[in-house]
């Protein structure tokens, strides 16, 4: 497959994506068409009984060393970063649902079968690639404010964050920087993933939607990244086990926001099945 497809596509040529502008009502919808997808699918338990016991364990192997520990935070928020890479799945799901076809959580993996896995890869590596960025960010950040030795123990890393200058510091700007890459990463994926699912447009033009969608309802999409972010933060103080809610029903609901941002190819409303 050439490099011109992964960018391109085969479907770029005949159409450019059509970004419709939206309001509270579509978000309202589409968060409604996520639960309702959630509800009728068993997607959670996969999510539970898969994702996260692995997640968990790179965790604590990734911060059991004590130079490791400061970055702990940086790499929880950075899951948002990865985020729309990983609920590929979801989107599947939602797509064959919204087909009347089988959505039995092993579909999920139907995504393998697109014609634009290549770019959708393509895509996936970028989001990785900012991933390390950041951490390398942060770690960077937390040298220049604190001892290169590192904290000796969870309880004297955050006594040293929240009642020191320097740690004070370390939370308004990093936080800062986290809100760039975040705002970056955001436009970029917003709707591109699911894009790329339905209809075989390449890296490229699904990026460039993506920001087009953001220009054309920069309150909407505004709010649909605040309402993702305090719903994973919620989420993640529910000891991570409301996640195994939260991340299913915000996998399905980008699907149906994407449909209520970017019109149907002309002539085709909805994907043939796969």
């Amino acid at each position: 497959m050439s490099n011109s497809h992964v960018i391109v596509g085969n479907d770029a040529f005949a159409t450019m994506p059509v970004v419709r502008k939206i309001g509270l009502a579509d978000i309202e919808e589409a968060l409604r068409k996520g639960f309702a997808d959630f509800w009728a699918m068993p997607s959670h338990a996969v999510f539970l009984s898969i994702l996260y016991p692995i997640v968990g364990l790179l965790l604590v192997v990734m911060t059991s060393g004590q130079n490791l520990l400061p970055l702990l935070y940086p790499i929880l928020s950075g899951f948002a970063l990865v985020g729309p890479f990983a609920a590929l799945g979801l989107y599947e799901v939602s797509r064959r649902r919204e087909l009347g076809l089988d959505t039995t959580w092993q579909r999920a993996f139907d995504v393998l079968r697109s014609p634009s896995i290549p770019a959708i890869a393509t895509l996936g590596v970028i989001l990785t690639v900012i991933f390390v960025l950041w951490i390398a960010t942060a770690e960077g950040l937390y040298s220049v404010l604190f001892h290169p030795s590192g904290p000796q123990s969870y309880l004297s890393f955050l006594s040293e964050v929240f009642t020191t200058s320097h740690g004070w510091t370390l939370l308004v700007v990093g936080n800062l920087l986290g809100l760039v890459y975040t705002i970056a990463v955001f436009s970029m994926s917003v709707v591109s993933f699911p894009l790329l699912l339905d209809r075989d447009v390449g890296a490229a033009i699904a990026i460039k939607t993506s920001f087009r969608a953001v220009i054309a309802n920069p309150l909407p999409t505004a709010l649909w990244a605040v309402i993702v972010g305090t719903l994973l933060l919620l989420g993640m103080l529910a000891l991570v086990v409301g996640l195994a809610v939260v991340i299913p029903v915000l996998g399905h609901a980008t699907w149906h926001l994407y449909r209520r941002i970017v019109e149907p190819a002309p002539h085709a409303s909805l994907t043939p099945a796969r």
